[in-house]
């Protein structure tokens, strides 16, 4: 069924038989074009005159919807305690999940008939399809797994230099810079790779004056990678208060990665000792400034990152996979849900792992029976309750009042003990719809748990 491997095009969708066919056409039909931000259309460089911004606020490429889709949505996790209670249909505010469920139902009609309507979108010849291990491993190599080899190291020298000239055309010094992300994880996928970037500066004595400094810095940044020889590569996302958002092109490969910018004073600096990182929980614990708390956060995203990075490789393919279903498996918003939010990557990603850790961290095993021990406790998603140990003890006063307000699903941050990462989505209920129709597709038919799994049986 897979016998000849097809290359899409990113800019507009065609497919082509052969890499050189993709670079062609790619060169013949995209880089004339220049993106208006204005009309947020494409146009030929020799009819641009008609139109009225300079060309550096322009770019010669576009991406992929799903990449765009998954760039605007990753800063909910920023409000996650607000996402869980909010209605999907028209944002409103609730105390409770429970009340907000309900209200669904009554003001919304949100039966669980409509619910199978919207939820399930399962796109053309995807994975679950396959019939069995050879074909799904198949499938892995030639849709989901990123490139390897000369061409992964042609990516990385280009996402460095990448990395150099942000780092030349931030008008703020910054003392230290810290990466993160699918990408630097090692869990990015061909149709989602994600890189974030924290500029940490040294405070200067007026906290808040050196803050808005940083603000105006990224908004320096935008306008000057704008002018550099990548500029031709960045498309601009919208304006954050926050961060800044841009897809890059990488010519060697012609895909494209998704990435944030985000800029703040360095509250940890590189080498913490445990009680200053205590200090901060007790800060974010008792920060009600939603945006102040996201940026103090930031000082933690080496922690995430090392948690998922240190993974197995096979752990990370299993990772890989399941990211791919969450963009392929579901129907996407409509104006009529359009505040529905899912689970965020990372949200997936810290439960796969705790599904591995489950069946007794094997370093090897079956990716057909760690798919399907994943779906089957989304299907179970009230009973999801993770935490780790690894940052935070369990007398810990921050972690000990959290855990005692504790809602289902939980998935504790392994580095935050003030978020709970489930909180990013207000429609696991679709999920868990969703889940359970992906475990009757060809892919496990017939397929029964074996060991280490067995104790998915339960589910």
């Amino acid at each position: 069924m897979w016998a000849l491997k097809s290359y899409n095009c990113e800019h507009c969708g065609s497919d082509f038989i052969s890499g050189r066919a993709l670079k062609y056409h790619f060169q013949q039909k995209h880089l004339g074009e220049v993106h208006h931000e204005k009309c947020d259309q494409d146009v030929l460089r020799e009819t641009q005159q008609g139109h009225s911004e300079p060309t550096r606020d322009r770019s010669t490429m576009e991406t992929h919807k799903l990449h765009w889709e998954n760039l605007e949505e990753r800063n909910v996790k920023y409000m996650a305690t607000k996402i869980s209670k909010t209605c999907r249909m028209c944002s409103r505010h609730f105390g409770t999940v429970l009340s907000r469920e309900n209200h669904e139902i009554r003001e919304h009609h949100f039966t669980a008939c409509k619910r199978a309507q919207m939820s399930a979108g399962f796109s053309p010849h995807n994975m679950l399809e396959c019939k069995g291990p050879q074909e799904l491993r198949r499938f892995a190599d030639r849709h989901i797994c990123p490139a390897s080899g000369s061409q992964r190291a042609a990516c990385a020298a280009e996402v460095g230099a990448l990395l150099q000239l942000i780092q030349d055309s931030f008008p703020v010094p910054a003392s230290r810079v810290i990466q993160g992300g699918s990408y630097v994880k090692g869990t990015d996928t061909q149709g989602s790779s994600e890189i974030d970037i924290v500029l940490l500066s040294k405070a200067s004595a007026d906290v808040n004056h050196f803050k808005k400094q940083l603000r105006d810095g990224l908004e320096t940044l935008r306008e000057n990678l704008k002018r550099t020889a990548y500029g031709n590569r960045i498309l601009m996302g919208r304006r954050t208060p926050l961060s800044l958002r841009f897809s890059f092109l990488c010519t060697e490969s012609l895909h494209s990665h998704s990435v944030e910018i985000m800029a703040y004073y360095d509250v940890l600096g590189p080498t913490p000792s445990t009680d200053l990182k205590r200090h901060l929980y007790r800060e974010l614990y008792l920060c009600e400034d939603s945006d102040e708390a996201q940026l103090c956060a930031l000082a933690l995203l080496p922690y995430q990152v090392d948690f998922v990075k240190a993974s197995v490789v096979r752990l990370k393919e299993l990772i890989r996979l399941m990211i791919h279903w969450l963009q392929t498996s579901f129907a996407g918003p409509t104006e009529e849900n359009k505040f529905r939010r899912l689970p965020s990557s990372y949200s997936l990603e810290l439960l796969t792992i705790y599904i591995w850790e489950r069946a007794e961290k094997p370093p090897s095993f079956s990716l057909l029976q760690g798919m399907r021990a994943v779906l089957k406790l989304l299907v179970q998603y009230a009973d999801i309750d993770v935490v780790w140990h690894r940052h935070y003890h369990r007398k810990f006063p921050v972690f000990v009042k959290v855990n005692q307000k504790r809602t289902r699903p939980f998935i504790l941050d392994p580095v935050n003990p003030t978020v709970n990462v489930c909180d990013t989505c207000n429609a696991w209920d679709e999920v868990a719809h969703v889940a359970k129709l992906s475990l009757r597709k060809p892919l496990f038919s017939g397929v029964r748990a074996e060991p280490p799994w067995l104790f998915t049986d339960a589910w």
